[in-house]
């Protein structure tokens, strides 16, 4: 019996120590206050405005690379509201196209929606910091799954953004992207997001 309460105990601290973990010491437990006054200002009506090109990679469930990409999206405001289309290049040879709406509150607060996301997106930008938590459903081929995300965008001093995001189904981290995306000078673009189809 005493071993059977010990082992019993010993799988409750571990348990109680991942909840502190996950809870304090992680990526999720990250929060858009810890960047307040922090760095440059992230404006999502200047940094997400225009062409800007992308490039990263997601790992799989098992920390390896999965997949790469390069992107190229283009940001266009009314106000506070926002469009940031974009069309991804897979190493597998797949093209994906996404259009995101942006909704920016005067408080820092987003909402965001997208065709392959569930519902809404919601979110908040602080000093050099974004936000944005969503439901997105998978493509058939990737098995139509609905994924938990948190997406975290930092802005760097030279305008740089670097995107950091983790996908969860039942609370498991099932895969992550890492990204940067700069902005493409005007002399330099030739952006057509139509010819990329």
């Amino acid at each position: 019996m005493t071993s059977i309460l010990s082992a019993f105990l010993g799988a409750v601290i571990i348990i109680t120590l991942m909840a502190i973990r996950s809870r304090y010491a992680s990526f999720q437990s990250q929060s858009p206050a810890d960047y307040a006054g922090l760095g440059p200002q992230f404006d999502l009506r200047t940094h997400l405005s225009g062409p800007i090109q992308c490039e990263g990679v997601i790992f799989g469930p098992m920390g390896r690379v999965a997949s790469r990409f390069v992107a190229d999206m283009e940001g266009t405001w009314e106000g506070n509201i926002g469009t940031l289309s974009e069309v991804f290049r897979y190493d597998s040879g797949t093209v994906q196209h996404r259009a995101w709406t942006l909704a920016l509150a005067n408080t820092g607060d987003i909402t965001a929606t997208a065709a392959d996301v569930v519902g809404f997106g919601t979110g908040r930008v602080e000093g050099p910091g974004v936000m944005l938590r969503y439901r997105i459903r998978l493509t058939p081929e990737a098995g139509g799954h609905v994924l938990d995300v948190t997406d975290w965008m930092y802005l760097m001093e030279n305008g740089t953004i670097i995107n950091r995001s983790q996908f969860r189904k039942f609370g498991i981290k099932v895969a992550e992207l890492v990204a940067t995306m700069r902005r493409v000078p005007a002399a330099d673009h030739g952006l057509d997001l139509a010819a990329a189809e």
